[in-house]
């Protein structure tokens, strides 16, 4: 028996240290094998996301130069229109109009092509202010609470996009809460971690501003989350939502360099957090525009430069009819013969990119020529005419398309009334011309 233990004990011990090893280095290899799963499928969803996102932001593009043509030549119609069953219908087919164009705007922040003016907020104070918009926007039975962590650093974002994310996931928490419930918004710090970043494509490690926003709903499956920030899916009644509600939220955080993710339970209600970088610098007043009175023109000229024609020939109209002189030209060479011929005009309205050179070179060659002159961009799908992950480069006029009549005029009208640009100021946009000009109108 003793010779059995003195060669019997240690070998025992032997096998049982050497299955303990083999079943650590077992479980490590299953762990790694997990997460190099989660890492795969979050690669695949983001080149998913990203691929769609190119796609809807094409469709968006050319949407958006049909929809200024339809909507403002439908508001012109309108005006000429004495029959009251006329005046409806046209009416009801302006309406229409500006829906699709509200769609296309959320086509384009899920396809992170929309240009964003993004400045340091305080998140606790952007919640609050947003309190009364949404306590009517979920009504009686829906009781919100908002949270605001002590120290909560400040965050650089496009104040509206924030707030419409912010209605777009308290109606879908109401959607939720057929029969009533709670909708919790909370704020606090948060720091992502390199593993944390490693299982999530996309994410970079560091010092985010975390908003919470939380149902006690009837919460999602499985199947549902995995779905759930594709463009156009959506789980409502036909007629009750568009399914392009969280996709926005999705295309919205991914521009502003931040993170969303969702957590939910079937039956226990639903969690989305939305991460956004801490911003170091303090938080400014915001400047708002005052209407400086009438938005007619006063006689000034304007210089339109659009290659599409009748988006080209409807802003002249209007702005015609808006008492100022036009200029017309479809592409920068035209423009530029104006400018040769020595026609004076004291803004220059243009598309980003335009047949030959680019209204960005435009744009900078008529400052060479004229300094002073003011310069307002306009662009209906954009890539290019922003920088700096989205954001306007500082001093950059922009108007989106579709083109509203009334918000046109209030823009040229500021620029007008405004001080005039020192030579160099005033920036045209940038980007990387040479790969992407196509696909920005």
């Amino acid at each position: 028996m003793s010779l059995h233990l003195i060669f019997g004990v240690p070998a025992t011990i032997f096998l049982l240290v050497l299955v303990l090893l083999v079943m650590r280095r077992t479980q490590e290899f299953y762990n790694e094998a997990e997460r190099r799963e989660i890492a795969e499928q979050s690669l695949r969803q983001a080149q998913k996301m990203e691929a769609v996102g190119q796609l809807t932001g094409g469709v968006a593009h050319d949407f958006n130069n049909l929809l200024t043509i339809i909507i403002g030549n439908l508001g012109i119609a309108k005006r000429g229109v004495v029959e009251a069953r006329a005046e409806r219908a046209l009416d009801n087919a302006l309406t229409g109009a500006q829906r699709a164009a509200q769609l296309t705007q959320r086509l384009l922040a899920f396809s992170r092509r929309q240009p964003l003016n993004p400045r340091a907020v305080d998140a606790n104070k952007l919640i609050h202010s947003m309190s009364d918009l949404l306590n009517r926007s979920l009504g009686e039975t829906v009781q919100l609470e908002t949270i605001g962590g002590a120290g909560v650093w400040n965050i650089e974002v496009d104040v509206s996009e924030m707030e419409t994310t912010l209605l777009n996931l308290a109606l879908n928490a109401r959607d939720a809460m057929p029969e009533g419930g709670k909708l919790t918004i909370e704020t606090s710090n948060a720091y992502l971690d390199d593993q944390y970043c490693r299982a999530h494509e996309g994410v970079t490690p560091g010092q985010y501003v975390l908003i919470a926003v939380t149902d006690n709903g009837t919460g999602m499956s499985r199947e549902t989350i995995e779905k759930a920030f594709e463009p156009f899916y959506t789980t409502k009644e036909t007629g009750k939502g568009t399914g392009l509600g969280l996709s926005q939220v999705y295309g919205f955080m991914k521009q502003s360099g931040g993170h969303v993710k969702l957590y939910s339970e079937p039956g226990e209600g639903t969690t989305i957090k939305l991460y956004l970088p801490r911003h170091d610098q303090a938080e400014l007043a915001e400047v708002t525009d005052e209407p400086s009175g009438s938005d007619r023109g006063r006689g000034e000229t304007i210089l339109v430069v659009e290659d599409d024609d009748g988006v080209r020939q409807y802003a002249s109209e209007i702005l015609r009819d808006l008492n100022y002189q036009i200029l017309e030209a479809r592409d920068a060479a035209s423009a530029l013969r104006l400018l040769d011929a020595d026609k004076a005009f004291d803004l220059l309205l243009t598309d980003v990119v335009l047949p030959g050179k680019n209204g960005r070179e435009l744009a900078t060659e008529i400052e060479k020529r004229r300094p002073g002159v003011r310069i307002i961009f306009m662009t209906g799908y954009s890539r290019n005419a922003i920088v700096h992950h989205g954001r306007l480069d500082r001093g950059t006029e922009l108007i989106t398309k579709p083109l509203i009549e009334g918000v046109l005029a209030r823009k040229i009208r500021q620029v007008l009334d405004g001080p005039a640009p020192k030579p160099n100021e005033q920036k045209s946009p940038r980007g990387n011309a040479g790969n992407d000009e196509g696909a920005d109108r």
